[in-house]
């Protein structure tokens, strides 16, 4: 039998719609006379990173207790919250061919929800890349208290889509969370870049 055709979206941020200038990060790393992918490999620690995603602690919570684990490399309390804070004055950039993938199957009438484990500085990311307006709803992991890949996180946002799950189609650059999606009941397709967008168009009943 024959899968029904998607009539909601369910798009990633961080991998899908933002990316990251490395750059960035290795400028700032190389500036403090840090070693390169540190700032990443201190922020990205599960045990300091998924209470900020669950809402547990505030972004500035997160990003100070990053710089108190990089104290001991720059020297200074001081250094190190400059170091942290220049990094993340960098707030990313959108990639102009999903948004207008958003925005075209949106205008077509199709629901689409952002979906994705951040922190309480969502809206204000939203807000300065000029995204405010492009999503029906925002399925943010700090608001929901549950993360990808878990099952009620996924729950949460057919819900807020009001759409089936099996009429999602949920849209991630990670196999963990595709994978996550997939037992929550939605159609999940893993992002590998632009080039997707025909099988995405493709999937939508629009």
């Amino acid at each position: 039998m024959a899968r029904e055709r998607a009539t909601a979206l369910l798009v990633d941020f961080d991998g899908v719609l933002r990316r990251w200038d490395p750059a960035v990060a290795a400028g700032v790393e190389r500036e403090y006379g840090l070693s390169e992918g540190v700032l990443g490999e201190i922020a990205m620690q599960w045990g300091r990173l998924q209470p900020v995603l669950t809402g547990r602690v505030s972004h500035a919570e997160w990003v100070s207790s990053v710089a108190d684990a990089l104290t001991p490399s720059v020297g200074s309390p001081e250094r190190a919250r400059a170091a942290v804070e220049e990094w993340q004055r960098y707030r990313g950039e959108v990639d102009p061919e999903v948004l207008a993938f958003v925005r075209e199957v949106r205008a077509a009438g199709v629901r689409v929800g952002l979906g994705t484990n951040a922190t309480d500085l969502l809206d204000a990311d939203l807000a300065a890349l000029g995204l405010t307006d492009d999503f029906d709803v925002v399925v943010n992991s700090s608001v929901i208290g549950v993360n990808k890949p878990a099952k009620e996180y996924f729950q949460a946002a057919w819900a807020a889509l009001e759409t089936a799950p099996s009429r999602v189609l949920f849209v991630d650059d990670e196999d963990w969370a595709v994978r996550g999606a997939r037992v929550a009941g939605l159609s999940a397709h893993r992002w590998s870049g632009p080039a997707d967008l025909r099988y995405l168009r493709a999937a939508l009943a629009y």
